[in-house]
């Protein structure tokens, strides 16, 4: 990179080196020259922290405070509940409490919308002390009832108490220039609908006089607020550290929920966080008894049908135990069973019997047993046919002992014989009666036996249809008596419901307004003044491609630079607002013009190589002239013969300001008018300097430059002056500063800052590289002296103390910091 080097460090050939290659450009920030920057536009901050410091503070006294109102519920278990009530049946049946449902309901538009009417929320009291507005709430003197309006109506009026019973009704959203004085606790039509204007417990004559702004919101609007401000979150209890350090957690969350809500009224958010948990408990308390006498409605519908179900199976056992004339079947089988059993005994009875009496029958009926005695039949049971065969037998041994003393002629013994024989036939028809009814006996107990067996054979159908039955019974009667069950416990559960949330702190009103804060406001707005301010200065500086500083050449350039000029201020007209430079003159412009006549010493020690030194520029309005003139002047104070000439002889410049009025010039010299002695004015105020003037302007300006009198008189100009200074034109504009080119031993190209922009550095940079103006170096003109540490500063490396006032506090310590970074002290 290369730059102006210190004076006194300049090296003889310094300047000489065109056509060298170009230098390689960087780009650097140093954050302590935008600080400086920054700090140089001291007085933008204070404009903007004024201005935003201020609009915040008109804020602040204008905005409505905000107060936080705050209350804690905790939740309750059901199952808990249930358990206490010992009511264990019904535990399995319950649903846990879930918080975050909770949390919803809380937050439910339709509970805002219950609290908002109950607390008549949606109509604002407000009025205005100085410029901040009061929400009055409860605190109102007066209430406005609007009769007509409906839910999502707006409306806006002021009421003034004029005395203890009227008031003053103005000011109507819907008709602002209606006027109405209206009774207190009476109903007056209005533009917007009825009215009535009642008294409240906060009346009082200190109202008398005062407007108080009503407004009535939309309800919808109000509680979509509210909801907005409302906040419900989940509380977090101290939990215990995990030692394996698995789900490590120091906090556990519980079944309190916080709630809070901001609002312009602290009474009125207090009202609406009681009435949430106010509401939400009653709807709970109300949902749960519904569903208990859902229940027990249920139950009652369901008991009527399972008792009429019940009393139709009854009725069918007991049909069908008097088809079957039953009244157990396990008894019915079991004395089947018995008589079945008694029935075979007589059957065996009857048929040993039966057996008996057809031996004795046979007995009977044999011949040769007829003279024999009859065998008796013991335990045969039938002491009738005893007795014949006992009388019988007596009979027949009484004639036998009658017949051993006699004969059968014997007229005893014939009876007797004939006696025997009747009487055996009796026995046999006896027999033969007693074994007919045997034998009837027989049939009528295998009759018998009989339906004994086939009720036994009944028995298990008889059991299974009962069983079915039964079953049918069992599991109605089961049912019935469950559902009676569960009726006594919804009774119960419907005498002990309770709320679903146990409020742990109650909302109070606050105290303090949590917004706005007065010192917050201001320093944001405090803080957004120096933050804008920053940014478009910032803005302005990295998007701002003039030139404004000696940095902005040297980084974009090689070409050597002789120096700066400060910005100054004009005192005067003419020659003296032109030159001021003076013998005993020690600003910071005449300082710079010092130093710029000794770098051209450094950079052209040999003068007859530098004698002549042409000024030019891009454009008019450079400071071609003010430099020219004042570094004419700087040589001339320093004991040099100088001559300053005016070749600008299109306008002119320097003739009209430090000659006044145009006469013979240059152009009269070039035109063979007058002579060149003719043509030099010495100066007035500058021993050494003398100047030649432009001239009248010429038709034809450049075929005059391109004359060999110009040569001539430059040549003549160099042999009786040390330095030959040349006013020239604009480079590029026209030809004339190509043309004069040849008479230049040096150029001086000069600059302007906040004119000249950065982005045309390269095209000078190509000029300097092609040798089309001879030993071409920059000053930087009007530079601005805030800007004067962009690395460098108007001391060119020795920090000259030229100024006119003092320095700040802070540039002295950018200033001490700058000259450590340069000295190598900070790395």
């Amino acid at each position: 990179m290369v730059t102006m080097p210190e004076q006194g460090d300049m090296s003889p050939n310094q300047g000489t080196a065109q056509g060298t290659a170009p230098k390689t450009f960087s780009f650097n920030i140093n954050p302590f020259e935008i600080l400086r920057y920054l700090l140089s536009r001291w007085y933008w901050y204070v404009l903007a922290v004024a201005l935003f410091g201020g609009y915040q503070w008109y804020k602040y006294t204008k905005t409505q405070f905000e107060y936080t109102s705050s209350a804690a519920v905790m939740i309750k278990d059901p199952q808990a509940e249930v358990r206490q009530a010992g009511l264990d049946r019904l535990a399995g049946q319950s649903r846990g409490s879930n918080l975050s449902n909770e949390i919803l309901q809380f937050r439910n538009p339709e509970l805002m919308n219950a609290a908002v009417w109950r607390l008549h929320a949606e109509v604002d009291y407000v009025v205005r002390d100085y410029l901040r507005d009061w929400e009055l709430y409860s605190k109102t003197p007066v209430r406005v009832s609007f009769v007509d309006a409906s839910p999502e109506d707006a409306h806006a009026l002021t009421v003034t108490i004029t005395d203890g019973e009227h008031v003053r009704l103005e000011k109507f959203s819907h008709a602002p220039a209606k006027v109405y004085s209206a009774p207190i606790g009476r109903t007056v039509m209005t533009p917007i609908g009825r009215l009535k204007v009642t008294k409240t417990l906060s009346y009082l004559d200190e109202w008398i006089g005062k407007n108080i702004q009503v407004r009535k919101n939309p309800v919808n609007d109000v509680v979509s607020q509210m909801l907005g401000n409302l906040s419900v979150s989940q509380a977090m209890s101290p939990g215990n550290d995990n030692s394996s350090g698995i789900g490590n957690s120091s906090q556990r969350t519980s079944s309190i929920l916080n709630m809070s809500i901001r609002d312009v009224s602290p009474d009125r958010a207090a009202d609406i966080l009681n009435t949430l948990i106010d509401l939400y408990n009653e709807e709970n308390i109300k949902d749960k008894s519904n569903v208990a006498v859902n229940t027990s409605d249920f139950i009652e519908e369901r008991l009527a049908i399972i008792e009429k179900d019940l009393g139709d199976v009854e009725q069918q056992i007991q049909s069908y135990k008097q088809a079957n004339e039953l009244i157990d079947v396990g008894s019915a089988a079991s004395g089947a069973i018995s008589k079945r059993e008694s029935y075979d005994t007589q059957t065996m009875d009857l048929m040993m019997q039966s057996k008996v009496l057809r031996n004795l029958q046979d007995y009977l009926t044999d011949p040769s047993k007829e003279g024999d005695l009859i065998p008796p039949q013991i335990g045969f049971g039938d002491a009738s046919l005893n007795d014949q065969i006992n009388r019988y037998n007596a009979a027949k041994m009484k004639r036998d002992k009658l017949l051993a003393e006699s004969s059968n002629k014997n007229p005893v013994v014939e009876d007797m014989n004939n006696s025997l024989k009747s009487m055996r036939q009796g026995i046999l028809r006896s027999v033969d009666n007693i074994n007919a009814n045997i034998n009837l006996k027989l049939n009528d107990v295998s009759s018998r036996a009989g339906m004994a067996r086939a009720k036994i054979h009944e028995a298990p159908r008889q059991q299974r249809q009962m069983l079915s039955i039964e079953r049918q019974q069992k599991i109605k009667q089961e049912l019935y008596l469950y559902l009676l069950n569960k009726r006594e416990e919804n009774a119960l559960q419907l005498a002990t419901t309770e709320s679903n949330a146990r409020v742990l702190t109650a909302a109070h009103p606050a105290r303090s307004p949590i917004s706005p804060v007065k010192g917050a406001m201001v320093t944001k707005g405090v803080t957004l003044g120096l933050t804008i301010t920053t940014a478009v200065l910032l803005l302005l500086l990295f998007f701002d491609s003039r030139i404004k500083s000696r940095k902005d050449i040297e980084d974009a350039t090689s070409i050597p630079f002789l120096g700066e000029i400060p910005k100054q201020k004009k005192t005067g007209k003419g020659e003296d607002a032109t030159v001021i430079v003076r013998h005993d003159s020690h600003d910071l412009v005449s300082e710079a013009f010092r130093i710029i006549r000794a770098n051209m010493t450094f950079m052209q020690p040999n003068s007859e190589n530098g004698q002549v030194i042409t000024f030019s520029s891009i454009a008019a309005g450079a400071g071609k002239t003010f430099v020219s003139t004042n570094l004419a002047a700087s040589f001339a104070l320093a004991g040099k013969k100088v001559v300053l000439v005016d070749l600008d002889i299109r306008k002119g410049t320097l003739t009209s300001r430090v000659r006044g009025k145009q006469g013979d010039g240059i152009t009269s010299y070039l035109a063979g008018h007058v002579e060149l002695d003719e043509i030099i004015k010495p100066s007035e105020t500058y021993e050494g300097l003398d100047v030649i003037p432009s001239g009248p302007i010429a038709p034809n300006p450049a075929e005059l430059l391109m004359s060999d009198r110009l040569d001539a008189m430059v040549q003549v100009l160099k042999e009786r002056y040390d330095y030959v200074f040349v006013d020239n034109v604009p480079y590029g504009a026209v030809a004339d500063a190509t043309i004069t080119n040849r008479i230049a031993d040096m150029t001086i190209f000069i600059v302007r800052a906040g004119r000249y922009d950065r982005r045309m550095l390269p095209d000078l940079e190509r000029i300097y590289q092609s040798r089309k103006l001879t030993n071409l170096s920059l000053i930087l003109n009007d530079a601005t002296l805030e800007r004067r540490s962009y690395g460098y500063g108007y001391g060119y490396g020795y920090g000259y103390g030229y100024t006119d006032r003092e320095l700040t506090w802070w540039e002295k310590i950018l200033k001490k910091f700058s000259w450590k970074r340069k000295r190598g002290h900070l790395k």
